[in-house]
């Protein structure tokens, strides 16, 4: 089990709630390009659903749903799987900053905590899915060091599996 705490040694990590919903809410819709590129509209419904669904034969306990923040303002939030599709890997299923904090090396720093810590305590990769042609998306995990290793067509799009080595 992962402790969250450990996420970041700049922001206060904690697990998101129900309760949540609305700031999450509000962060995804001051990101109108996300939002163009995966192609659904955001809404309270499917933020509610976000937080409790895993990928099949992962338990509950493997979700972290978490919101990194600054005394009492809500920065980024993050939806990370642990040990799938493998023991040794961690899947970032979802990662967005409120706008105001882009552009400032905010995430990248995030980004960087997490990898750490996730390679302290014996997690060789990570992945995570990049909705295709989101050229901010692109950047700003082959910034971080990913790199593209698969496309997984879906009903509505491609995704680009990416992966970084711990």
């Amino acid at each position: 089990m992962l402790d969250i705490t450990k996420f970041s040694r700049t922001y206060s990590v904690r697990r998101m709630r129900e309760s949540d919903a609305d700031a999450i809410l509000a962060i995804l819709e001051g990101n109108p390009q996300y939002c163009q590129y995966c192609g659904k509209s955001p809404s309270k419904e499917e933020i509610l659903i976000d937080l409790t669904i895993t990928p099949p034969n992962i338990s509950a306990d493997a979700k972290y749903y978490v919101g990194f923040y600054d005394h009492e303002t809500l920065v980024a939030v993050m939806d990370l799987i642990e040990g799938y599709p493998s023991p040794d890997c961690l899947f970032i299923g979802f990662f967005m900053m409120d706008r105001k904090f882009q552009g400032k090396e905010i995430g990248t720093g995030m980004i960087g905590e997490l990898l750490q810590y996730a390679k302290e305590i014996g997690f060789s990769t990570v992945r995570l899915g990049i909705d295709k042609g989101n050229p901010q998306s692109t950047h700003f995990w082959g910034k971080n060091g990913f790199r593209v290793i698969k496309e997984i067509k879906q009903d509505v799009g491609t995704i680009l599996l990416a992966e970084r080595t711990l």
